[in-house]
């Protein structure tokens, strides 16, 4: 049996998540613009408060849910230092018990690939759908699963420079399963100080591709209406090269 809630080795680092990706924040805008200034907004999968914070600053009251205690505990400490108060949950998104029907409710930074099973993106939709009002909205992304990119077995190596100033060597390789719809993403990374190896780790992560026929029926049997599909943050519209597939959809009635 597949378990998301043990598919996060990637997030061990909450400072070096910040370092590489709270810089980030071309999915900010869409999602102003659906945002209700008297209604609570709920955020899926906030790590470390990306996005959780800048909204909350601009006087939206929002809740930021994740599974990952050392992700929210940086998610505090950030919201503590700017004197905010963000109620932080830490809670299964596919379990979702908070005491809010929100207006808008999202999940970025490609979270959504994260629930691997169907049965799991079943979950995840239906509690959502729980907690947002009539015709409440609920926005999130995916990769766009291109065939061509991932029917290829994809060895790379990046490099960058870490929060401490040390030179750092990620060498990853991605097997696509086509049963599964799974992607297999494992790295070798090594740190350097001054060109002297000073540490070498591993990690892992599993995601789920979903194609947009797959996802319209999806959305559809779960009690929501698509709104509006985009192929990237930018809301060009969705095509068959697109990097990602952006979803904005309501609750059914």
């Amino acid at each position: 049996m597949i378990n998301q809630n043990e598919n996060l080795e990637k997030y061990a680092d909450p400072e070096m998540y910040d370092y590489l990706y709270e810089g980030y924040q071309k999915d900010l805008h869409t999602i102003l613009k659906w945002a209700k200034q008297d209604e609570p907004i709920v955020e899926l999968a906030c790590g470390t408060g990306r996005l959780t914070i800048p909204i909350a600053q601009k006087g939206f009251r929002i809740i930021g849910v994740d599974l990952h205690e050392g992700m929210l505990k940086r998610a505090r400490q950030k919201a503590e230092e700017l004197d905010l108060s963000i109620e932080f949950v830490q809670q299964d998104c596919t379990q979702l018990d908070i005491p809010v029907k929100a207006s808008l409710a999202f999940m970025t930074g490609n979270s959504f690939q994260h629930f691997l099973t169907n049965e799991a993106q079943n979950a995840l939709l239906q509690s959502v759908r729980k907690h947002l009002v009539e015709d409440g909205v609920f926005i999130f992304d995916t990769r766009n699963p291109i065939l061509q990119e991932l029917s290829v077995l994809d060895e790379y190596e990046e490099k960058f420079v870490d929060k401490d100033g040390n030179q750092v060597i990620e060498s990853s390789r991605d097997k696509y399963d086509h049963l599964t719809q799974i992607l297999d993403c494992q790295t070798n990374r090594k740190v350097y100080r001054d060109g002297t190896l000073i540490a070498e780790s591993q990690d892992g992560i599993l995601l789920r591709y979903s194609y947009p026929q797959e996802m319209n029926r999806l959305l559809q049997e779960n009690g929501f209406e698509i709104v509006q599909v985009y192929g990237d943050w930018d809301e060009i519209p969705l095509h068959a090269r697109s990097v990602s597939m952006v979803y904005v959809v309501k609750r059914s009635r």
